[in-house]
């Protein structure tokens, strides 16, 4: 995806290394693959920049796997045949920059963004090697579009959704574009608009940097500082403001 020449610019003046980062976006267009996700081309101006300023960067059409319907990390011991997720999950473990994509139906995320997070919380429970939650020193951020109104909405519910898991949201951590209300183009059809809005383009332009930014940070920090988080302290009886009996 090309980017515009402010977005050009800002990645050449970087100087900021963010090679050791990794990101993983996951696309839940209700679209399989090849079918095009107007999605995925607002995503790949944030994928653009990322690459651009040395990020790996992978993407994921969620609706391309079989993602079964349930919170346990595994659903084939729940009686499902087939469950895909486990290996998305590793991708996600992988990732310092979580970026979750959908279109707007209804005015809400799609069922399959939904399913994911859903996915994402039965694990949120695991412990890092700090005894916090799996998902600590990670950071997440949401791409929405569509022809209806809801992007502040849908972007409301899964960045909530994500810092509950875990997750840390950076400032404007979500980006967006919405057509004329009803039938009409979307974003990578011929005429749209979406390419071309100044509005659109700041905020995902924005929301990038600020996930490479403060993802950098964290990495750079290894992560959350481990004091008055962890559950697996809080579970043996420990107070944080007060020496462990244990140790006594």
């Amino acid at each position: 995806m090309e980017l515009n020449n402010k977005q050009r610019e800002l990645c050449k003046e970087n100087t900021q290394d963010f090679s050791s980062l990794k990101a993983l976006f996951i696309n839940c267009t209700l679209k399989r693959s090849p079918e095009v996700s107007h999605t995925e081309g607002l995503l790949k101006v944030s994928k653009s920049i990322m690459e651009s300023n040395g990020v790996s960067v992978e993407v994921i059409r969620a609706i391309d796997s079989d993602i079964a319907a349930g919170v346990w990390p595994d659903m084939t011991q729940r009686g499902w045949e087939r469950d895909d997720w486990p290996n998305m999950f590793r991708k996600v473990m992988e990732a310092d920059i979580l970026v979750l994509c959908s279109p707007i139906w209804l005015g809400e995320k799609s069922s399959v963004c939904q399913r994911v997070i859903e996915r994402l919380y039965g694990q949120s429970g695991e412990l890092n090697q700090e005894g916090q939650y799996a998902y600590y020193g990670r950071v997440g951020g949401c791409i929405i579009t569509g022809n209806e109104d809801g992007i502040k909405h849908c972007g409301m519910g899964i960045l909530y959704s994500l810092q509950h898991l875990g997750f840390v949201i950076p400032p404007q951590a979500d980006a967006g574009w919405i057509g004329e209300v009803g039938p009409g183009p979307s974003y990578l059809d011929e005429g749209s608009g979406g390419p071309e809005n100044d509005f659109t383009q700041r905020n995902i332009t924005f929301m990038t940097w600020n996930l490479m930014h403060l993802a950098r940070m964290l990495k750079e920090r290894k992560g959350i500082p481990a004091h008055g988080n962890q559950r697996s302290k809080w579970e043996a009886g420990c107070r944080f403001d007060h020496p462990n009996p244990e140790y006594r």
